[in-house]
């Protein structure tokens, strides 16, 4: 025991959120002496401030060493934070313990505390036992005459109608007893009481119903961690903001003050589980604001920002807040902390508290704050930026903001984002000359390396504004200038068809289709590697064509993303196999994709390569089509649903269907497609014909397929392919559900077995 306390303090030093150490500090701190005990628990509660169960071990732990002072101090330090039905058990156990000899003054010190635990715990879905014993209390209070016996009745009465309205596992027992509680009193009274609380325990009844469902996808054993991106953490999240979702829609349809203490209530609990969730207090306080009680918002706020110091978004969120109730200096306060205590986000806060200051107090105090924190030596060009725009665009003051840009420039001209902001904001000035000075200036200074945005802008700002020989002009200086960065340059200062397209198009609007795009990005891929040995794959992977990417001020760029460069590295995709679940039983399985100029292929297995292509001339065009576009996907079994709808909306040329066509497949030692997709619908025979089996064939049974293929070979007014039917019908035929027939899809090569069968 001793070596796994060690392990669990060891584990706990270095990673302080370790459940797994906590667990193992926990359980020796059980079987400690109190004294000894005490730090453990300290240590652990500092970690996890919300975790009920260290917290009822460790008040547990006083009670038993009968130390009553203790005890009462560490209920004031938990209860409220912790709205666990079993610490709160605790403490009522406890209250009653303290007071079972103080006579009537203990007695109504120990109805209080029930007061006091049903008014945070009594809307707990486990909560019905607490209601009982506090009824199970009031019935045995002593009444020695006749106005205090009506007094206790009054008073049971009174929480049995609480406790029938409440949706708890208990609900259905307590309106039994509470039926045979009034029927004990007056049958006459019963009657009328019943009558009327009965609809309200129907609907509380049913609420628990549905309560039960949301509370079933909880774990509460879970301790308060900081968010890892967990399965499990995830999943947990989700479930509790779909229980707040739920409550606050008042399902009950109680009144609204009722329902908000229910809201408030489940917040409470989350924030033990999600303590470290910043969305979840964020939700918490802006639920307070849009209920009217801006107070509790800010005090919501508060205890995030104890729980989550770090978090600059709750800091933003809580100033906003402050703000837009003309809280002024508060929030004031909030961006001089952010200010101060997070120098690697210094830039953001100086801006944020900029824009506050130009909102509040006006254009003097930001602009005597800019000038304060320009001089700081960790201030970058942000700042420069956001002061420039908001004398522009707020004060309207160009001047200031020109020169705001220039003061930048001599501290960040080595940035060229801040020479692309500079440049966008001369432009609305339409100062061209100044532009192009800019430009000239910021290219002299710039290394190669960092360039490339630059010269891009200075070219699109001549297509937009330059004439003809002035666009030529700069598009030649850059290709000269970027030449110098690839291994070839004599092939990057030739002009193409290319860069036409790059001069003349403009937002999604270009001067070629898009098969012509493609077309001119793969031969310019091509002239670059000309005199380099490329693998066939690489080839059909460098074909990837345009972005065009949206300048500022109408400004466009045609970046050249498609054609990859030549350090890239590609993976050798010629030993890839094929997925099958026979492969695990060690049997050989050939396995063969699709080659066409339009796909990059890999032949699998060592089947003979002229045979494997001999057999793919059989395929249709459809079907090549359709397998060239066939989505990456994970795993070796696709949904079949997903690949037939896929199909559905491809372009890909369906063929004639009435027309079927024959095919001959020359005999040679390739796999049967039938075998790859285990099918045994279609096998190809020696001489390389394909068939159908005979059994249940008949002439009539060949027309009703016929019939039957013409009555559902469309959907959606679109002809379905016959490819599609058939594997459709094989199917339906077989009853084999998605998974089972993903490897058909994964195989590829077993929809050729399926082209078979419509060939024939």
């Amino acid at each position: 025991m001793a070596e796994e306390s060690k392990k669990g303090a060891d584990v706990a030093t270095t990673d302080i959120y370790n459940v797994e150490a906590a667990e193992i500090l926990a359980n020796e701190a059980q079987h400690l002496p109190i004294l000894e005990a005490a730090p453990i628990y300290e240590k652990l509660l500092s970690t996890f401030p919300t975790a009920a169960k260290y917290w009822k071990q460790y008040v547990e732990a006083y009670m038993n060493a009968n130390n009553d002072e203790a005890t009462k101090q560490i209920f004031s330090r938990c209860l409220l934070n912790c709205l666990h039905i079993s610490l709160w058990l605790c403490y009522i156990h406890f209250i009653k313990k303290v007071n079972e000899k103080k006579g009537a003054e203990g007695l109504e010190e120990t109805r209080k505390a029930f007061d006091f635990m049903l008014s945070y715990v009594g809307s707990d879905i486990a909560s019905g036992p607490v209601w009982m014993d506090y009824i199970t209390f009031l019935k045995s209070m002593l009444a020695t005459t006749a106005q205090e016996e009506s007094h206790r009745m009054t008073s049971v009465r009174k929480v049995y109608q609480k406790a029938i309205v409440t949706p708890t596992h208990h609900v259905e027992q307590l309106w039994k007893d509470y039926e045979n509680f009034e029927n004990s009193v007056s049958r006459a009274l019963a009657k009328g009481l019943l009558s009327e609380y009965h609809p309200k325990f129907n609907s509380a009844r049913a609420v628990y119903k549905e309560r039960k469902k949301y509370m079933d996808e909880i774990d509460w054993n879970m301790l308060a961690v900081p968010p890892s991106g967990t399965c499990k953490e995830e999943q947990q999240c989700m479930a509790w903001k779909r229980l707040l979702a739920f409550e606050e829609g008042n399902p009950q349809r109680i009144d609204a003050s009722s329902a908000n203490r229910r809201v408030i209530f489940t917040f409470e609990q989350s924030l033990m589980y999600l303590y470290h969730y910043p969305d979840i207090w964020y939700d918490y306080a802006t639920w307070h604001a849009k209920s009217g009680s801006v107070d509790s918002a800010v005090k919501v706020f508060q205890r995030a920002l104890k729980a989550l110091p770090d978090s600059e978004l709750l800091k933003y969120a809580y100033a906003e807040l402050e703000e837009s109730q003309g809280a002024i200096q508060p929030a004031k306060k909030i961006y001089e902390s952010l200010v101060a205590n997070d120098a690697s986000t210094m830039s953001l806060a100086h801006i944020q508290f900029i824009r506050f200051l130009r909102r509040t107090e006006g254009i003097e105090a930001a602009r005597k704050y800019f000038l304060d924190a320009q001089k700081s030596p960790t201030c970058t060009y942000h700042l420069f930026v956001a002061y420039a725009m908001v004398a522009f665009c707020l004060d309207k003051d160009s001047k200031v903001a020109h020169s705001v840009f220039e003061a930048g420039l001599k501290r960040f001209m080595h940035e060229p984002r801040y020479i692309l902001e500079y440049a966008d904001f001369l432009c609305r000035l339409n100062d061209d000359r100044n532009v192009r000075a800019l430009f000239e200036r910021a290219l002299s200074s710039l290394p190669p390396e960092n360039s490339v945005e630059v010269w891009k802008r200075f070219s699109q700002f001549e297509q937009t504004y330059g004439d003809l020989a002035s666009m030529l002009k700069v598009e030649q200086r850059k290709k000269e200038a970027l030449s110098r960065m690839a291994e070839d340059g004599s092939s990057e200062l030739e002009s193409t068809l290319y860069d036409v397209v790059s001069r003349y198009s403009f937002m999604d609007l270009w001067p070629c289709s898009s098969k012509d795009l493609d077309h001119l990005a793969r031969q310019e891929w091509l002239a670059k590697n000309i005199n380099k040995k490329v693998d066939k794959s690489s080839l059909t992977n460098g074909a990837n064509i345009v972005a065009a990417e949206k300048g500022s001020f109408g400004l466009i760029t045609n970046s050249k993303v498609g054609p990859p460069s030549t350090k890239l590295v590609y993976p050798d995709i010629s030993q890839m196999v094929i997925y099958d679940p026979r492969q695990a039983q060690g049997l050989e399985i050939p396995a063969v994709l699709s080659s066409t100029t339009t796909s990059s292929v890999a032949l699998v297995g060592s089947g003979n390569t002229t045979a494997v292509e001999e057999i793919l001339k059989v395929v249709s065009p459809a079907l090549v089509a359709f397998i060239a576009h066939l989505p990456a996907i994970e795993g070796p079994s696709p949904d079949v649903d997903m690949v037939l709808s896929i199909l559905l909306q491809s372009t890909a040329p369906t063929g004639q269907l009435g027309k079927p066509t024959t095919q001959q497949i020359p005999a040679g030692p390739a796999p049967s497609t039938s075998d790859l997709s285990g099918s045994s619908r279609t096998r190809l025979n020696p001489n390389g014909s394909s068939r159908l089996p005979r059994e249940g064939h008949s002439g009539k049974r060949k027309d009703l397929d016929r019939k039957e293929d013409d009555e559902s070979i469309t959907v959606q007014s679109r002809p379905l392919p016959r490819d599609v039917f058939r594997l459709r019908q094989l199917r339906r035929s077989r009853g084999v559900s998605s998974s089972q027939t993903g490897s058909v899809v994964s195989g590829g090569s077993a929809f050729s077995g399926e082209q078979s069968v419509s060939a024939d």
